[in-house]
């Protein structure tokens, strides 16, 4: 990782330690820690890439 440039506060120590935390954990955790990231009023799926901006703007319009 020779002449990287890490956001403030990150080195490449920070980054081994990020990715030894995420290789490890195991299905579960993950989807605990997934599920833990949505408030219970959303939820998260895939939208085809064409269909994004319909997306936003409805979410937009409906937050105005």
């Amino acid at each position: 990782m020779s002449n990287q440039q890490f956001p403030p506060g990150w080195d490449e120590a920070k980054v081994k330690e990020v990715l030894a935390f995420y290789e490890n954990q195991s299905e579960d955790e993950a989807v605990i820690e997934d599920e833990a990231a949505v408030e219970p009023s959303e939820t998260v799926m895939a939208v085809p890439v064409d269909l994004v901006p319909k997306v936003r703007e409805l979410i937009a319009r409906r937050q105005r």
